[in-house]
């Protein structure tokens, strides 16, 4: 694992050796929102973590310009907070710039738990272009009828809202305990309950998809 901050070699190698020991000590100090957080300051990507393939250069992945976040989709990984948190909603608007056969992927992650890795252990709310509105079990992670390889995936439960290549779409994700609830452009598309992983990073993926998120936010859940 990298970060877009330039160190010297040694200090990399120490980050590199204590990063899960670091995110282990983050997810102790998980955080429920009082108010709203802008997770994306506008600006740049201070307190991102970034996670590749083959420990990949993350700039090459990774950029902000205009106050957007510009993601490739190459290699492989993805960029999550430094912080953890639970109960919350989470609002991410993000588009597709292209797509391509085999290159038309991307997801947001929620409830990432150590070690980093490509893929870690997190709920997936799918960003496959066609799927948006599926929600998806890597790693360990696990939810009520979905504890198997063969049942990863919860399938949308209402047709395809997701808008054309290049118009920007809404997710809203309400994650209370172990309940996961998704809109997609305003649409409920999904619903699980039993989530092993409750709480954890929020994460964008980098999965072939050129993407763009232009805001990613949460806020406390209303009682």
């Amino acid at each position: 694992m990298k970060t877009l901050r330039s160190l010297p070699a040694a200090i990399a190698l120490a980050c590199s050796i204590f990063t899960t020991s670091v995110f282990a000590q983050d997810a102790a100090k998980t955080i429920t929102p009082s108010h709203h957080i802008e997770l994306f300051n506008g600006k740049d990507l201070k307190g991102w973590i970034f996670v590749t393939r083959s420990n990949a250069e993350p700039a090459a992945t990774w950029s902000v310009t205009n106050g957007v976040i510009h993601c490739t989709g190459k290699p492989p990984g993805y960029a999550r907070t430094d912080k953890s948190y639970r109960n919350y909603k989470l609002t991410v608007e993000w588009r597709f710039v292209t797509i391509a056969p085999k290159a038309d992927n991307s997801g947001i992650f929620l409830h990432i738990n150590p070690p980093d890795k490509v893929w870690p252990t997190c709920i997936e709310v799918q960003g496959q272009h066609g799927r948006q509105g599926d929600l998806r079990m890597n790693g360990s992670a696990t939810a009520r009828g979905h504890e198997t390889a063969a049942t990863k995936n919860a399938d949308a439960k209402a047709s395809s809202n997701e808008r054309p290549v290049g118009e920007w779409n809404l997710f809203e994700v309400e994650c209370s305990g172990d309940v996961i609830k998704l809109w997609t452009n305003g649409k409920l598309m999904n619903e699980i309950a039993g989530c092993s992983v409750s709480s954890g990073a929020i994460g964008i993926q980098s999965e072939g998809g050129e993407i763009e998120v232009r805001k990613i936010f949460i806020e406390p859940l209303k009682p």
